[in-house]
């Protein structure tokens, strides 16, 4: 999927949590924040070490994950 790699799954970085190209910052931190209600600008303020697309893959990563869909094996 486009702008996925930015995300970077590394287990000695947040216990393996997504993160945004390594650093600790993880996407479910920038999703967090988003849902609070900051703006893209407040968050590039606040981290900024950020850029827009590391936002932008945030968000496609989240989708992406809530799109997965479990299926329950079968325990005949």
């Amino acid at each position: 999927m486009k702008n996925l790699d930015r995300i970077t799954l590394n287990p000695d970085v947040m216990g393996g949590k997504p993160c945004i190209r390594g650093l600790r910052v993880t996407v479910g931190t920038i999703i967090g924040l988003l849902a609070s209600g900051l703006s893209n600008e407040d968050i590039l303020k606040m981290y900024p070490y950020l850029q827009h697309e590391d936002l932008i893959a945030a968000l496609s990563y989240a989708a992406w994950r809530s799109e997965e869909v479990e299926v329950p094996l079968n325990t005949l």
